[in-house]
């Protein structure tokens, strides 16, 4: 095994709270170290971090977690995932889901996220401090993954609690309660997408899942995999740009002020809020034969970890890395991924961020942190547990 090697500890609390001065390390280490405690592969910079997404040889291979039986309905959930396959199989699933969406969704949702957008800030209490993730950004996106599958918004509250549950498990050696939780979150998110595949068959409408039904190329667990993606990555993701990036506006007033006074679009400054604090900050790809990569030998059936945040922050490709420029263009940052597996979402959280960013700052254009927020503990999926602000 060659190459420069680290021992960093990605569960350290210092390094999970700020990861990027570690990071920025690893970087001048070198752009692919081997990390001892995990036997895997760092891809560190923004080149090592894009070749390694693009070679086709390096692929999303999904593995059963152990015991099998206990963990089975976590395991049958991503088995079937576009995200955990390659081609043909990677292929056929996305193409089921890309023409779905190609019907005009997102162009329609667009309306539909600024009306629920304003009566929820209609909602907020000017006079008090608010928990805008809590009470915004939190339920907003799974109001708009239940309007786009044709589901009540009334059943937010349990798709965001086994949305949460499920993702835990990406984080480095989730415990045992984490693994119950997540298999428990996983049948009960099953049962209910089959209960909502059972009803459209009968009733279909103007919906994703109608829609995914009429292509006829997916099996029911192929379906329910398919919906169950949908709602991790769309909520996690959208909840945690949301939070990373107002965090960064309001404890960087001159940047905010350039956006709330109009001199930088949102849509320019989201791109920013995604690549400054990534809310993705791991994914990995396993070698399906010797691969070099960046003069090292990736052997076969070893793990590649793309460090995402820190080809982010990578100053080979951005000027000033470290510095939060809202205006910043070009902005090639890694933060929907790279090649087979882009965000197929990425129009629509694009869409959903840059209405619920805008239309939360042209309501409370003074809005400022009445708290530090804390951190969640979780460094895979960065974000807050709470931002407490003060409107006016």
């Amino acid at each position: 095994m060659s190459g420069v090697v680290t021992d960093l500890d990605l569960t350290d609390p210092a390094f999970v709270a700020d990861p990027y001065p570690a990071l920025a390390e690893l970087r001048a280490r070198g752009p692919l170290l081997r990390h001892e405690p995990s036997g895997r592969w760092l891809a560190t910079t923004h080149a090592c971090v894009g070749a390694v997404l693009r070679d086709r040889r390096l692929g999303r291979l999904w593995d059963d977690w152990d015991p099998a039986e206990q963990m089975e309905p976590f395991n049958l959930l991503h088995r079937h995932q576009m995200m955990e396959n390659e081609p043909p199989e990677h292929t056929r699933l996305r193409r089921a889901v890309a023409s779905a969406f190609g019907r005009g969704h997102v162009e329609r949702l667009g309306p539909r996220i600024t009306a629920l957008a304003d009566s929820m800030l209609d909602t907020l209490d000017p006079g008090g401090p608010v928990d805008v993730l809590a009470a915004y950004a939190e339920p907003m996106p799974v109001h708009v993954i239940a309007d786009l599958l044709g589901v009540p918004r009334e059943d937010h509250a349990r798709l965001r609690d086994w949305s949460q549950a499920i993702v835990h498990m990406y984080e480095q050696d989730p415990d045992e309660a984490t693994r119950h939780a997540a298999v428990a979150a996983s049948a009960d998110f099953s049962d209910y997408v089959r209960e909502v595949v059972a009803r459209k068959r009968v009733e279909p409408g103007d919906d994703l899942v109608s829609h995914l039904l009429d292509e006829g190329t997916l099996s029911d667990e192929e379906l329910v995999a398919s919906v169950a993606l949908l709602l991790n990555a769309g909520h996690e993701a959208s909840v945690n740009v949301f939070g990373n990036g107002l965090n960064a506006l309001l404890t960087h007033r001159e940047q905010l002020e350039r956006v709330t006074s109009g001199g930088v679009p949102v849509a320019t400054a989201l791109e920013e809020l995604i690549r400054y604090d990534a809310p993705l900050q791991l994914f990995e790809r396993t070698a399906t034969s010797d691969v070099e990569v960046a003069g090292q030998v990736v052997a076969a059936g070893e793990t590649v970890a793309c460090l995402m945040g820190s080809a982010n922050r990578d100053a080979a490709v951005f000027l000033d890395a470290d510095r939060f420029d809202v205006a910043r263009d070009p902005n090639p940052h890694v933060g929907f991924g790279v090649g087979l597996h882009f965000c197929l979402g990425a129009p629509l959280a694009r869409l959903e961020l840059d209405i619920t960013i805008r239309r939360l700052l042209e309501r409370f254009p003074d809005l400022h942190l009445h708290t530090v927020p804390p951190r969640r503990p979780t460094w895979v999926l960065r974000g807050f547990a709470s931002i407490e602000v003060s409107l006016a």
